[in-house]
C-alpha cells in the first residue's frame, strides 16, 4: 500500500468548512445523485471520530514513517515536495477536526467513547504531548465507566434501540450490550494507566469477560485449529437485576443467529486488543477463535464472491449466512479491513509467544484480506497533488482529478455496508464508509510500525 494514494484522497479535504465542524464524513455513496461525494451526519454520531483519526493516521505517518509518506523512495522530486507542504499543513486540518471532540469526552449517553474519542486524541497527545488530549480521553473514559453495571458486570451499550421489529425504551426492563463494545475497551486500559485508574481498567476487563459468556457461540471447525472457531451474536439483552441473558438478536446482521460480519470484526480486533493489555491468554484465544471462524466463512463462500481476475474472495459478505445474490453481491470491506487489523495484532501477539508458526499464518491471513480488498475495492479515480499559494503568500496543498472524465469518490475503499438489515427502512449498502478508510489506514501504519513496509 502507498501512502501517496492515501495522502492524495484525504489532502482534498480543507478547512473550508465550518470551523469547528457541525458535521463530519460518514458514507459515501456508489451510486444515485451524490455518488462519490461524503455523506455528512451530525457531530455527536456515533462515527465522527474516525475522519480526524484519518487525518492523523496521515500526521503519525508523515511524522514517523517520512520514507512511506507520499514518495516513492527518493529525496527529490514532486513526491517529496508535496510530502513536506502536506506535513506542515496536516497539524492545523487535524487539530481543526479534532476539536469538536473534547467537548464530548463529557458525553455519559453512550458506550461508543473509544471510537469518538481515541482514533484523533491518542494521537495528538502522542505525537504532540497535548496534556489536553489526554485529559480529554480520561475524561471520555470515566463517562464510559459510568455506565458500568456491578449487576450485569457490563458496560450498558445502548440505553434505547427501536427499529421496525424492536422496541426497547425502557433501561429498568432491558440491558442491551453489543459486540461492538470490545473496541471500546481499549481507551480504558490507556486512560486507567495514565491516570492510574485501576478501576477503568477492572471495568473493562470485567466487561471482556462477561461478553465471553453472553455473546460467543462455539462453532464447528473445519480447519481442525487448535484454537477452534467461534462466532459472535450482535446484541444479548440483560435483566438490570440479575444479569441474566434475556434474548440475544442482531439489529444489523441477517438474522439472530447468524454472523454478521461487522460484528465479527469488531470481536476479532477487540479481544486481541483486550490481550495486549491484560496478557490473559484467554482473550488472545478468543480472538484466535473468532478470526479462524471469520477466515474459514470466507474460504467458503460461495464461488460468485470471486470477481473477474479471481480477486474477492478475502473481501467478506455483509453477512456470512445471508443469501447471496449471485449478480450484486453485497459485501462490507469495512468488516474485512477491521478484522486485518485485529489478525496483525494476534500475529505480533502469538509471536512474542514464541508461537511463529501461528504468528504468520496469522500474518498471511490479515495481508490476504487487505491485498483482496485494494484489489477489488480500492477507488482508484485518478489524483494528483498540487501545491497552491494563498494571497498571503502560504501553501495550501489541494488534489485534482488527472483526468477530466473522472468521476472523484471521496473515499478510500468501496464495497461497504452500514446497515442491510431488513428490519430498518433505511438500507446503507455499497458505499464508501469512514471508519473502513480509518482501518485502512491504521493498517498501513501497524505494518510500518513491525517493519513489514
Amino acid at each position: 500500500m502507498e501512502s501517496s494514494k492515501f495522502g492524495k484522497r484525504r489532502s482534498s479535504i480543507s478547512s473550508e468548512r465550518r470551523n469547528p465542524p457541525q458535521s463530519f464524513p460518514e458514507t459515501v455513496p456508489q451510486t444515485g445523485p451524490a455518488t462519490g461525494k461524503y455523506q455528512y451526519r451530525d457531530a455527536d454520531f456515533w462515527t465522527c471520530g474516525f475522519f480526524p483519526g484519518s487525518l492523523y493516521c496521515l500526521l503519525e505517518r508523515s511524522v514517523k514513517y517520512p520514507q512511506r509518506f507520499l514518495t516513492d523512495g527518493t529525496l527529490d522530486g514532486k513526491g517529496s515536495q508535496h510530502g513536506e507542504s502536506l506535513r506542515q499543513e496536516l497539524p492545523g486540518v487535524c487539530r481543526a477536526w479534532s476539536e469538536p471532540l473534547h467537548e464530548m469526552a463529557n458525553r455519559t449517553d453512550t458506550h461508543d467513547m473509544g471510537f469518538i474519542i481515541e482514533p484523533a486524541l491518542r494521537r495528538d497527545f502522542e505525537l504532540t504531548g497535548d496534556e489536553r488530549s489526554l485529559a480529554s480521553i480520561v475524561r471520555a473514559a470515566k463517562s464510559l465507566a459510568s455506565r458500568y453495571s456491578e449487576t450485569t458486570r457490563a458496560i450498558r451499550s445502548w440505553d434505547t434501540f427501536v427499529n421496525n421489529r424492536h422496541q426497547f425504551t425502557d433501561k429498568d426492563k432491558d440491558f442491551l450490550v453489543i459486540i461492538d463494545s470490545m473496541c471500546n475497551l481499549d481507551i480504558l486500559y490507556y486512560a486507567g494507566h495514565h491516570s492510574r485508574d485501576q478501576r477503568l481498567i477492572d471495568i473493562a476487563t470485567t466487561h471482556a469477560h462477561t461478553v465471553c459468556k453472553t455473546h460467543l457461540r462455539r462453532e464447528d471447525s473445519s480447519s481442525g485449529s487448535k484454537y477452534g472457531e467461534l462466532s459472535t451474536c450482535h446484541v444479548a439483552n440483560m435483566c438490570p437485576a440479575t444479569g441474566q441473558v434475556v434474548r440475544r438478536f442482531t439489529a444489523q446482521g441477517y438474522s439472530d443467529t447468524s454472523t454478521w460480519a461487522r460484528g465479527q470484526s469488531w470481536a476479532v480486533l477487540g479481544f486481541a486488543q483486550t490481550y495486549m493489555w491484560t496478557k490473559d491468554v484467554v482473550f488472545l484465544h478468543t480472538a484466535c477463535g473468532l478470526a479462524e471462524h471469520f477466515m474459514s466463512r470466507m474460504e467458503s463462500s460461495p464461488p460468485c464472491v470471486e470477481a473477474s481476475g479471481k480477486v474477492g474472495r478475502y473481501v467478506p459478505l455483509w453477512d456470512f449466512d445471508a443469501p447471496v445474490d449471485e449478480k450484486h453481491v453485497v459485501r462490507d470491506s469495512a468488516a474485512g479491513v477491521i478484522a486485518a487489523n485485529g489478525m496483525l495484532v494476534i500475529s505480533g501477539a502469538l509471536a512474542s509467544l514464541g508461537h511463529f508458526v501461528d504468528a504468520q499464518r496469522f500474518l498471511e491471513s490479515s495481508l490476504a484480506i487487505v491485498e483482496d480488498t485494494l484489489a477489488l475495492c480500492y477507488a482508484t479515480d485518478g489524483l494528483e497533488l498540487v501545491v497552491e499559494q494563498r494571497e498571503d503568500g502560504s501553501a495550501r496543498v489541494v488534489a485534482r482529478s488527472l483526468e477530466q472524465e473522472a468521476e472523484p469518490f471521496d473515499a478510500l475503499l468501496r464495497c461497504a455496508t452500514a446497515n442491510y438489515n431488513r428490519d430498518w427502512t433505511d438500507k446503507y449498502y455499497n458505499h464508501g464508509l469512514v471508519y473502513g478508510d480509518y482501518y485502512l489506514l491504521e493498517y498501513g501504519n501497524r505494518l510500518l510500525q513491525l517493519g513489514y513496509m
